[in-house]
């Protein structure tokens, strides 16, 4: 069977006859048929992975459409005889362009290196035995097992499965996990109904099982759907800053350069020189360095977060962090070690009991689903001897029962145990324990129980309840025989706070950072923790607060609320969604298979290294351990890789296109062209050469201290502000250099040359900061790049390179007198920086 006759309905095919169509069996493919069916039907993704090959990244830098017209017009040019311009200007371009693809190849492979840190996998039989692979190698045929947490990589037809609970709203839109099983569906029978199938995109709730992977990636119902609609995830605020940014610029150039082009026509002079001039000028307006500026600075945020044990999947999100201000968090292994302990057992009479451990033993020992730290602290101080019982059955946990029941056996007695959250329980007893042998009603007994775990839950303890019954010989048990059963007693566990949490969440609010608990615990235990970590007086929401409230009056309450406790899973959706609406930039921190909408709905999705698989899938960020004080590195990361992002902005907004405008201004009042779009070019280049190393320059700390988020307003202010002062000086340059060199064109142009360049180096150190920029210490790449393009500037009117490009060297005068505007140009720039940041917000 091809995977393009995938369009049978297998739901209602018999699984011997599914295993044989797919040419496989119950106990998988062997590696070499699994890597032959890789290459046939390609990698099991919804769309090619973006490609970081060298030819494709070597293109991509002469996609934009003035490049092209350049080269086009290169190629006019050397038709009509200038030799000399066509090899300048290609010379110049292919530089750029390859200094361009320099900087995005390094930064694409580094990035491709740290997102294979946090590779989703799945578990698959190969040659007979479980085996661990990316889910992008999935193929047709595979056997996948499957546990609470998982991601379900392919359609599948279920083999076996175990209370396997099934989350399909991504398909269905239904709320509810829907449980599986291996029953044969009849041909017509709708999506939402196909009880024996598994879709890509879903994931487990709860329980096990084992699937026959039958459609991989775009054959897969999902990838239907994405195909259709051509999907992609929405824009962060930073791209869209970036596009609007993009699509000022290009009105601005547009115009200007039509403009241009029209007036030096009619001015009589030669149409090629004053087409290649305007187009100069555009080149000069754009910021061609912006996307690879972005990529660097990106990338190299990245790199530097990793470091900090913080793996960004999305480059993008790393300015959504940093303009985070809202951080929501469940408080184990965030706020507390994440390692629960096993503290005491308790009867009905408050004392040890070894039967409560015994019991307690053996449905952590025998359940088959998610592995839970609950389970691991009462295994870890177990030494009951296990192999006398026998393990028969299981009724998984899920999030609406909130417990958990294995059926055991010993001498052929079996025996149902179920364990969970302490009201849960109670529901389902009828009788309690007193002692051995000695029962009492439950209604006798339940106040005593509920006042004992207020009162323990305000030590910070973590509560569960345990109870039993006996099932006769029976071998198989369902939830609904989940009742009449003898409650047993307590387990009690605690997870000690974090050495130094209540600093964490001082620097996280230092940061301009406040933390919300989402938690569902009890609000006792919530409102304890809260104050021990300073979070004094803090006002608390239930989820059954919440479920009774309308979505505007959880949107007009959510911003005075710390803790929410008590929350089911689908109400933190709810709760993100309403903070966002009220003006937040909003990070989620989670790592369970109840996160993922939740990390989906957040501006910043945030999971751990050792989330479920689907938790890990929907976040943005992945952190290598789960601590707080690494997302605050991670925060501080993302603020310094957007603060240098817009340093790039800043630098094109102000001296590139003052001194564009300037010249287009000049070329309308001078009998000749201010520089020859050759040395425009040049210009252009050798002042983009400091730029690629802004993504390393130091970031004052002010900037790091609070969040920033992307304003185009301000970049038009300061681009108004700065670009002015520029021409200002341009100007002054102009009038000195017509005075000193009357009539010596060439010498005019290489001294407007000189100034122009350097001017335009060196005031990127006065702007990428809002001190003084004596006070502000620049990157060690930066300051050495920007001395090396003022050396070379200066001295390239003396090599043999000059004569091609029209420059001439210049009297010492004249290039004093060029030093000393150049200065009072930096000296008035940072007194208009002064005036401007006490004026306008950022």
């Amino acid at each position: 069977m091809t995977q393009g006759q995938n369009n049978i309905r297998f739901w209602s095919v018999p699984v011997p006859e599914m295993l044989q169509r797919l040419q496989t069996t119950d106990e998988g493919l062997s590696s070499l048929e699994s890597s032959k069916r890789l290459k046939k039907y390609g990698a099991n993704l919804l769309k090619p992975k973006k490609s970081s090959n060298t030819l494709t990244i070597l293109l991509s830098q002469f996609k934009s459409p003035i490049t092209l017209i350049l080269l086009f017009a290169a190629g006019l040019s050397f038709f009509l005889g200038d030799v000399t311009d066509t090899v300048i200007i290609v010379t110049i371009i292919l530089i750029s362009s390859l200094l361009g693809f320099w900087q995005e190849k390094g930064a694409a492979d580094a990035f491709e290196k740290l997102l294979s840190a946090v590779e989703v996998k799945a578990a698959v039989l190969r040659d007979g035995k479980e085996e661990e692979i990316p889910i992008e190698q999935i193929v047709p045929g595979d056997v996948i097992i499957f546990n609470a947490g998982d991601i379900v990589p392919a359609d599948c037809l279920i083999l076996e499965s175990k209370g396997l609970f099934v989350n399909e709203a991504t398909l269905t839109g239904e709320t509810y996990p829907v449980e599986k099983s291996t029953k044969t569906l009849n041909a017509e029978t709708p999506l939402a109904q196909r009880t024996n199938s598994l879709w890509m995109g879903t994931s487990v709730e709860s329980g096990s099982g084992k699937a026959l992977a039958v459609a991989t990636g775009k054959k897969t119902e999902f990838g239907k759907i994405s195909e259709e609609l051509k999907t992609s995830a929405p824009e962060t605020e930073f791209e869209k800053g970036v596009a609007k940014f993009g699509h000022f610029l290009m009105e601005v150039t547009l115009l200007m350069v039509i403009a241009i082009f029209a007036i030096n026509v009619y001015l009589h002079r030669p149409i090629l020189e004053s087409f290649l001039f305007s187009l100069a000028i555009a080149v000069g307006l754009t910021p061609q360095l912006l996307p690879a500026i972005i990529s660097v600075n990106l990338s190299h945020g990245a790199r530097e977060m990793a470091q900090n044990k913080v793996i960004v999947k999305r480059l993008a999100s790393i300015e959504n962090l940093g303009s985070m201000n809202l951080l929501c968090s469940d408080k184990t292994g965030t706020l507390t070690e994440g390692e629960l302990q096993l503290h005491s057992i308790l009867d009905m009479k408050g004392g040890k009991n070894e039967k409560i451990f015994l019991y307690a033993s053996l449905n952590a020992y025998f359940q088959k689903g998610f592995k839970n730290p609950i389970d691991r602290a009462i295994l870890a101080q177990s030494k009951f001897d296990m192999s006398e019982y026998k393990r028969l059955d299981e009724v998984p946990y899920d999030f609406t029962r909130r417990r958990l029941s294995v059926l055991v056996s010993k001498n052929n007695n079996s025996l149902m145990i179920t364990k969970g959250a302490l009201s849960n329980i109670l529901e389902i007893c009828t009788l309690a324990e007193m002692e051995p042998g000695k029962t009492v009603e439950i209604s006798e007994v339940k106040e005593q129980i509920e006042q004992q775990f207020k009162e323990l839950s305000e030590k910070e303890f973590r509560i569960l309840g345990i109870a039993y019954r006996d099932m006769n010989q029976q071998t198989t048990i369902e939830k609904e025989q989940e009742n009449g059963m003898t409650f047993l007693g307590l387990l009690l566990f605690f997870d000690p706070l974090k050495p130094d949490i209540a600093k964490t969440i001082e620097n996280m609010e230092q940061l301009g950072i406040s933390l919300k608990i989402i938690t569902g615990d009890n609000k006792l235990v919530a409102a304890r923790i809260s104050r021990d970590v300073g979070l004094k007086d803090s006002e608390i929401l239930t989820g059954s607060e919440i479920a009774r409230m309308s979505s505007e009056a959880l949107i007009r309450k959510v911003n005075d609320i710390d803790i929410f406790a008590e929350v089911e899973p689908n109400q933190k959706e709810r709760i993100i969604l309403a903070l966002k609406k009220r003006g937040n930039v909003v990070g989620y921190m989670g790592d369970g298979i109840n996160d993922a909408s939740a990390l989906h709905a957040a501006d910043v999705g945030i999971s751990v290294d050792s989330a479920a698989d689907v938790a890990k899938e929907a976040a943005d960020i992945v952190l290598m351990e789960k601590s707080l004080d690494a997302l605050v590195e991670g925060v501080k990361g993302g603020r310094k890789t957007f603060a240098n992002t817009l340093k790039y902005v800043f630098m094109a907004t102000s001296a590139n296109f003052g001194n564009m405008f300037s010249m287009a201004g000049a070329s309308l009042f001078l009998p000749f062209l201010p520089l020859l779009p050759t040395q425009i070019l040049l210009t252009n280049l050798l002042t983009d050469f400091p730029e690629m190393t802004i993504a390393t320059d130091t970031v004052d700390k002010e900037l790091v201290e609070e969040p920033h988020r992307w304003d185009i307003n301000f970049i038009r202010k300061f681009m108004m502000t700065f670009g002015f002062t520029s021409s200002v000086f341009d100007y002054l340059t102009f009038g000195a250099l017509l005075l000193l060199l009357p009539g010596m064109i060439e010498q005019f142009r290489t001294g407007w040359f000189i100034e122009s360049v350097i001017s335009a180096s060196l005031i990127v150190l006065v702007i990428r900061s809002r001190k003084p920029f004596f006070r502000s210490r620049p990157g060690k790449y930066l300051l050495v790049a920007t001395a090396l393009i003022v050396v070379l500037t200066l001295g390239f009117p003396l090599t043999p390179f000059a004569a091609p490009f029209g420059f001439k060297p210049l009297p010492i005068k004249v290039i004093l007198i060029i030093g000393a505007i150049i200065g009072f140009y930096i000296f008035t720039a940072e007194t208009i920086k002064r005036i401007f940041y006490k004026k306008v917000k950022f």
